[in-house]
């Protein structure tokens, strides 16, 4: 049986699709065997009333061990 352990990681991208890239990006410099990613929540980050970027609050799941 597989053991699954989740952590957290936010991230900011200039869009959505980058900004979960760059979670996965920087969790995987650490953590090998990464199955799937869950967006938890989604920000954008506004500036000249314009959205500037956006935030996302990841799960990331991955295998332990074997």
């Amino acid at each position: 049986m597989a053991v699954v352990k989740v952590i957290e990681v936010l991230a900011e991208g200039k869009t959505i699709e980058e900004a979960i890239n760059a979670a996965v990006g920087e969790a995987s410099k650490t953590v090998q065997n990464i199955k799937s990613v869950y967006l938890k929540d989604t920000q954008a980050l506004i500036d000249g009333n314009k959205v500037k970027n956006y935030r996302v609050n990841t799960k990331i799941s991955f295998v332990v061990g074997d």
